[in-house]
Formats: structure tokens, sequence, C-alpha cells
């Protein structure tokens, strides 16, 4: 079993298996594509996979900066990481860009939504 780990307050993804459709589309922020549900969704799969802002950029072929910018909601992920998260972790674009996530396995879903929980309780913020 995987646990997601921020600060004092954890999560699994077998908790996360069990939400409900309209909980999980208020995480995920389901249609809305500015800025702010960007970077929400993108610290969502780094956390999900486990990865640091320095791995996912040098994964995606971009600097730590634009990861940093992008989880600051300054910028939208480059296309390139978009391809890598879904390549090689199954995160597809219409996750990243919209929140649409009926498409996504059911494992990735899991872990996505069990990061996102932790991020919509601020327990990611210093």
């Amino acid at each position: 079993m995987s646990i997601i780990w921020k600060r004092s307050l954890f999560v699994t993804p077998e908790y996360a298996a069990n939400m409900d459709y309209d909980y999980k589309c208020s995480l995920a922020k389901t249609g809305d594509a500015d800025h702010e549900a960007s970077s929400i969704r993108l610290r969502a799969a780094r956390s999900a996979i486990g990865f640091s802002q320095e791995q996912l950029g040098v994964a995606g072929g971009v600097k730590k900066t634009a990861i940093a910018n992008a989880e600051q909601g300054r910028a939208f992920p480059g296309r390139d990481v978009l391809i890598y998260l879904y390549r090689e972790h199954r995160i597809d674009l219409n996750f990243m860009i919209n929140g649409d996530f009926v498409q996504l396995p059911g494992d990735v879903q899991d872990r996505l939504f069990a990061a996102l929980e932790v991020l919509s309780n601020g327990a990611d913020r210093k």
C-alpha cells in the first residue's frame, strides 16, 4: 500500500478510491483550465509519481524553475512535461488541462486523488 505523506496528514490511494464523483470533480477542478487549477493538478501529478520538481524537470526536458513556475500558477506546464506524464505515468492531457479524470486508469486516479486530497487541505504549503 502506498501512502502520500505531507506533514502530519496522510491519505491512502484506497481512501481516494472511495471518494464520490462530485467530490473528485471538486478536487480536480474539473472544467477549470486556468493557471491555479493547472498548478494544483501538476503538483498532484508530481506528488503521485513521487518526483521532486527537479526530477520532473529533468524527465520532462525543462528546468526546475519551469516546474516551480507552473506549480505556482505563473505558467502552464510545458508540452514536453505533459507528454512525459502521459507516456510514462498514464496521466493524460485531459486531466492535466481540464481536470477530466474518468478516462484515467483506476490506480492512476487513486494516486492522483490521494495527492489532491492532501493539497486541498493545504498541507503542501509552507
